[in-house]
């Protein structure tokens, strides 16, 4: 294991953690609380863990400030679980499904308060459509019948699964992976980002009081009360954690993957779209904004910037007005710019542009009044002409300022559209009527997301066909993630038996 690499990660982490402490009116950092390994740290034993000695500090309702502890607890709740079989994990989807949809509301609201990033409104749309996530029917068991006799093949659990939650979606994200990890059979012990521990820990609270109320079980879903890298170290080394589950950033996802626990990662991204002369343009406009927009730009299948062909390119900028967006000339970019990102200086002598963390989820007003835009300004989402080496196009910049890059030909489009994803291949959306265009650019770009003709949230089955999930397992390929991402193949064989053709 590289140490300097690792050491490199948690001072970068301390330092964004160290910036969000007394801000009033400015998020957390975007992503999962970055907590690197660093020297790993041997895991707790019962009879070692200091923190199982001292009275009154055990959990009630998942809810625990010891990582032992908590493991303990977890790893007793899915011995519990395994007993009720598939009904009483049917049974949990259900509970966490009704809640969070009876509470989104409520939940939706105490997010945005403690986190002050993104729209009051889109927190609560988060939640109620949690009841898209899918549950146990996604288990079937695949048979196989021959000569030799019949194979079956089920999907088990693992048993306790440690999970990271982002700032951007603390709540909706959290209860999405407790519906595809109970559904799965497991137990699961979250570790929030430290600016959404609060909302995490309330809906972990009623979600337990709810499973003990029907089915007898707490601490099914646990969480870490105050969260950090410390504590993140010890869920990564804890006996009873057989699979990490992250969403988050760069820093987060590298510090799993070297912590020795297999890991399922929903990594970083920086979706980009590509407009084509074909493209129906009235159609295009409200489908980029619905998803640049939403929840001021959070989300990480968002548009982030768009690749628009030469030929139609005033003809989308007006397109884009008309759509309710609010257009920045060149001197109001350059404006917002100077505030958006910091300058600082990089290896060999380079600088390197910096996310302005106040600004991530703000509302477009503000960025319209950092860009010098007087008045009362309504609208969702700002945007304007900018290169394509802008650091609104390069940066997961997550604000609701839309860069649009004008390019000569549809497949230089596409080129600068790569780069700009940076390989993530985690969402990318493209506006066409040829077909020949849609197939190059699905090819080209190898996203895990690629939606035609449609918003990028679409993408995850709202407004199109599908499913959603709020963990999109890009780093470590398993796609947006399901029930079965979080379980095992277990083939059980009877030899020339059983098979009655």
């Amino acid at each position: 294991m590289d140490q300097n690499a690792i050491r490199s990660v948690v001072e970068s982490v301390v330092s964004q953690l160290n910036l969000q402490q007394g801000r009033t009116a400015a998020p957390a950092a975007p992503t999962s609380i970055p907590a690197a390994p660093q020297s790993a740290p041997a895991a707790h034993k019962d009879e070692d863990c200091a923190c199982a000695k001292k009275p009154g500090i055990g959990g009630k309702h998942g809810v625990f400030t010891c990582v032992c502890q908590a493991a303990d607890a977890a790893q007793d709740a899915f011995l519990k679980l395994k007993e009720l079989g598939v009904d009483g994990r049917k049974r949990v989807v259900d509970i966490v499904k009704t809640l969070a949809v009876a509470n989104a509301e409520q939940w939706g609201t105490f997010e945005f308060e403690e986190t002050k990033i993104g729209r009051l409104e889109h927190k609560i749309e988060k939640l109620k459509i949690i009841e898209n996530v899918p549950g146990v029917e996604w288990l079937s068991p695949d048979a196989m019948s021959g000569d030799h006799g019949i194979t079956l093949e089920e999907y088990a659990p693992f048993g306790v699964i440690g999970a990271i939650l982002p700032v951007t979606h603390s709540v909706p994200t959290l209860s999405g992976n407790v519906i595809n990890i109970v559904a799965a059979g497991n137990a699961v012990l979250f570790n929030p980002h430290p600016g959404g521990a609060k909302s995490a820990a309330l809906a972990v609270r009623a979600y337990n009081q709810a499973i003990e109320r029907e089915l007898g079980i707490d601490n099914l879903i646990c969480t870490i009360e105050s969260p950090t890298i410390e504590s993140f170290n010890e869920i990564c080394a804890n006996k009873h954690i057989a699979l990490m589950a992250i969403t988050g950033g760069p820093a987060v996802v590298k510090a799993a993957m070297q912590s020795g626990k297999r890991s399922v990662c929903a990594g970083p991204g920086n979706p980009v779209v590509v407009v084509d002369e074909t493209a129906n343009l009235d159609k295009a406009a409200p489908n980029i904004i619905a998803g640049a927009a939403f929840d001021n730009n959070l989300l990480c299948i968002g548009e982030k910037s768009v690749f628009v062909v030469e030929s139609v390119f005033e003809a989308f900028m007006q397109a884009m007005e008309r759509a309710g967006a609010l257009r920045l000339n060149a001197t109001q970019i350059d404006t917002l710019s100077q505030v958006a990102f910091n300058i600082e200086a990089g290896g060999g002598g380079c600088n390197k542009p910096v996310l302005n963390r106040d600004l991530i989820g703000a509302d477009a007003s503000v960025l319209a009044g950092h860009a010098g835009v007087t008045g009362f300004v309504n609208t969702e989402l700002v945007f304007g002409e900018t290169t394509s080496d802008h650091p609104y196009v390069q940066k997961e910049q997550m604000m609701p300022f839309l860069p649009i890059v004008r390019v000569p030909d549809f497949r230089t489009g596409v080129a600068l559209a790569k780069d700009a994803e940076h390989g993530y291949r985690h969402s990318a959306v493209i506006h066409s009527n040829n077909v020949d265009h849609m197939t190059y650019m699905a090819r080209e770009m190898d996203t895990t997301i690629f939606v035609k003709n449609g918003s990028s949230v679409n993408g995850l089955g709202l407004g199109g066909e599908g499913y959603l999930s709020y963990s999109i397992a890009t780093t470590t390929g398993e796609g947006i993630t399901t029930p079965k991402t979080f379980t095992r193949s277990r083939r059980c064989v009877m030899v020339e038996n059983l098979r009655i053709v």
